[in-house]
């Protein structure tokens, strides 16, 4: 059978050119994912839906209302994010706090938690007088009693080999009034909080009681005490650090003077005297060097110079155009007067001759103007070689001097080696010296300027409303769960059902033709449906038949149907009341129609016909009597009917005997429509033989009461014997439940209109 279920069967032809298909495995799909199946699910689980709605809300709302309100109260308190004050310190830094950071600020909000912290609020309010922070004072509850009885009863059946006659002493007493401070102190830390504000500076003290002017005083208090607690330490401190300092200040202060002492002592010594921050052998070292840099550029000035002409000299390139030269004012004047001459003589030439007497005058003026330049440039040379011999004289002199400085210095610098030791021991002494001193007149002057590292930023108002429970967010969110939990319940409850329960889902599911609706009769008409068809033809039962028939006979478009079975997957799921009924409405409807029993167990056909026969189907087949013997016509509708004998019983495979296809084949000569009532295709095998030999099977499916699985079954083994499924029905479907449950269509009131009953 598990083979069975996960066979997927091949559709028919003819259902595939109708549109119909089939999921992998032969079953629904139960997500509802379409708002109308949707609204539909809803719709028909309208009540479980509302039973859900209404009891979560009220539950809800019961407790809402029954909840003693509590108020709650903030406030707020900002850390100084300074790094120092006007007392901040290097050593010092327990008086003005560590900046405060994230890890400083967590450890000031568990500061405020604590519990020594609190136990100064109970004390101050009392809170161990007030039976909301004192269970002690509290009147028991059921749940209480309760405890306590069963410890009463445990301790009535311990043995005990004294009785328990110590006397109350005060240490007991003692203990007895810590244990219930411990108590009203664990109650109020329960009652309250504190966080840090986002990544500010900034704490949120929040307290929580059902009284609301002392959930603001708790919350007030709570600020209050926090800031006397820093100041209480910081006095502390304050007073541990300054006598600490003054005890150490004496000593430090001999190290200095003595460390101060050796440093000038050796510097007398060593000759190191100091005029500022050198030495007067290193400035009188530092100005030589200096100048000799200046006569050093002085002597390669002159030499260069100098050299500079004498090359010109050499060269025959005239010393006169030199740079020495040409910088002469009297060189100068003399090229000016050549220049004159030189520009006479070319008139003269030009307009008397080389031979005129002023000609040779001016030639001669011109050479005693280059004799007094040749001259001017002889003494410019050697004016140039006596400063270059004088810078050079200037040099070596400095150089001299230098050299001498640079072994004095040498010794001092040997000397310095020691000195600037000294001189790091002193100044390593005075530092810490001034460091302790600074830092006892600032702790001497904090006893009076100390202040808290936090503030108040707001205090903490009387609450007008309570905090919990909100009332109207609390029925919204009653109402809100509500809706929730019924929509989970009505999913649940969707997911569960594996009933067929429209044509919708056979078509769907199975991929097979849905043949239509039969409702469910009531009164009298329940108790012979057959008798309600021929009695009310215009019914909607009637109808159903009607549509059934039709069906049934184009189901097959290429050849006419003539032979019909009529099964279903278990008893009890409306076959027999579907095959008697379908007899009639055919030969209502002027067709030679034959209803066939083929239940061979329960006869229910036979039965529902009200026959008694002595000849039927079996007698028929096994050629003991004739068809004209065994048939009974219907008077009121002229259907034939082909019953079993009430006695008669048989082991043989009828439907797969060639006596049976025979009286088939005889029949079909006969009738128009010969419609066979089966048994239940699960129980019985020899109705899977049937099917496969008629020329279509209509299936039964029991409205909310077949199983999905098994109608899968029943179609998959339908499939396996090559039967031609002309489609599945429901039967005793409620009409009303159907349509409001979303499965019918809109109009159904116009359309129940047209049936007189039913």
């Amino acid at each position: 059978m598990e083979q069975t279920l996960k066979r997927q069967y091949p559709l028919d032809p003819r259902m595939v050119a109708r549109g119909y298909s089939v999921n992998e495995y032969g079953a629904s799909d139960d997500k509802i994912v379409d708002p109308k199946q949707a609204l539909r699910a809803l719709r028909r689980r309208l009540s479980l839906f509302l039973a859900a709605l209404v009891a979560t809300f009220l539950a809800v709302a019961i407790v809402t209302f029954q909840t003693i309100p509590v108020y709650s109260s903030s406030a707020s308190i900002i850390i100084d994010p300074s790094d120092e004050d006007v007392l901040s310190i290097d050593l010092g830094s327990q008086l003005t706090g560590a900046a405060p950071d994230s890890a400083v600020v967590d450890t000031e909000v568990e500061i405020i938690r604590s519990r020594s912290l609190a136990e100064k609020i109970v004390r101050d309010l009392a809170l161990n007088e007030n039976p909301e922070f004192n269970p002690t004072l509290r009147e028991p509850g059921a749940l209480d009693r309760l405890k306590a009885s069963i410890r009463n009863t445990i301790a009535n059946f311990s043995p005990s080999d004294a009785p328990d006659t110590a006397p109350v002493t005060a240490t007991s007493e003692e203990a007895k009034a810590q244990r219930e401070m411990d108590l009203v102190v664990t109650s109020l830390l329960n009652k309250t909080s504190a966080r840090r504000i986002g990544t500010t500076y900034g704490i949120q003290i929040n307290a929580n009681s059902q009284d609301p002017e002392l959930s603001a005083q708790i919350a007030n208090a709570i600020a209050d005490q926090y800031l006397v607690e820093q100041l209480d330490a910081k006095f502390d401190a304050t007073k541990r650090q300054t006598a600490w300092l003054e005890i150490r200040l004496s000593d430090l202060r001999e190290e200095v003077a003595e460390a101060e002492s050796v440093v000038e002592a050796y510097r007398s010594a060593s000759g190191l005297i100091s005029a500022g921050e050198t030495t007067i052998n290193e400035q009188q070292m530092a100005d030589v060097n200096g100048q000799l840099i200046v006569q050093r550029a002085e002597l390669a000035e002159a030499e260069a110079r100098l050299d500079s002409v004498r090359t010109m000299m050499r060269q025959d390139l005239g010393a006169d155009t030199s740079g020495e030269a040409l910088r002469s004012p009297v060189i100068a004047e003399l090229r000016r007067q050549q220049a004159d001459l030189a520009r006479q003589r070319n008139d003269i030439q030009n307009r008397y001759g080389p031979r005129h007497p002023e000609y040779q005058r001016i030639t001669t003026e011109e050479s005693n103007i280059q004799a007094q330049i040749d001259t001017e440039v002889s003494r410019i040379v050697a004016n140039l070689e006596s400063e270059a011999s004088i810078a050079r004289q200037r040099v070596q002199s400095l150089e001299g001097n230098l050299n001498r400085m640079r072994a004095t210095i040498s010794d001092n610098n040997r000397a310095r080696v020691r000195l600037r030791e000294l001189e790091r021991n002193a100044d390593a002494s005075r530092s810490i010296y001034e460091a302790f001193l600074e830092s006892f007149k600032l702790s001497d002057e904090a006893d009076g300027i100390t202040e808290a590292d936090a503030r108040i930023l707001s205090r903490a108002a009387v609450p007008l409303s309570p905090a919990f429970p909100k009332t109207t967010l609390n029925l919204v969110i009653g109402l809100m769960l509500g809706l929730l939990l019924g929509v989970l319940a009505v999913i649940l409850a969707e997911s569960l059902n594996n009933q067929v329960n429209a044509g919708s889902d056979i078509e769907d599911a199975f991929g097979v033709p849905f043949l239509g609706n039969f409702p469910k009769l009531t009164g009298d008409a329940k108790k012979n449906p057959a008798e309600f068809v021929v009695e009310n033809p215009m019914s909607s039962f009637a109808e159903s038949f009607r549509n059934l028939r039709a069906s049934i006979m184009f189901a097959d478009l290429d050849s006419a149907v003539q032979t019909v079975a009529i099964t279903s997957s278990q008893p009890d799921e409306g076959k027999t009341t579907i095959s008697y009924g379908l007899g009639r409405m055919s030969a209502m409807s002027g067709s030679k129609t034959l209803v066939i029993d083929g239940d061979f167990r329960r006869k229910q056909l036979t039965e529902k016909a009200g026959l008694e026969p002595e000849m039927g189907f079996l007698e028929c087949l096994f050629g003991e009597a004739k068809l004209s013997q065994a048939i009974v016509v219907d008077p009121k509708t002229s259907l034939h009917i082909l019953p079993l004998t009430p006695d008669r019983h048989t082991p043989r495979d009828v439907f797969g005997s060639k006596a049976f296809n025979a009286l088939l084949d005889r029949l079909k000569e006969e009738y128009e429509l010969i419609i066979i009532d089966t048994g239940p295709l699960l129980l019985m095998a020899e109705t899977r033989v049937l099917t496969s030999k008629v020329d279509q099977t209509v299936v039964i499916a029991r409205w909310q009461k077949t199983n999905r699985t098994v109608l899968k079954q029943t179609l998959g083994i339908l499939s396996d014997f090559r039967a031609n499924i002309a489609g599945v029905v429901l039967n005793q479907v409620d009409l009303n439940k159907y349509h409001r449950h979303g499965y019918g269509h809109s109009g159904y009131k116009a359309y129940a209109k047209y049936y007189s009953k039913g």
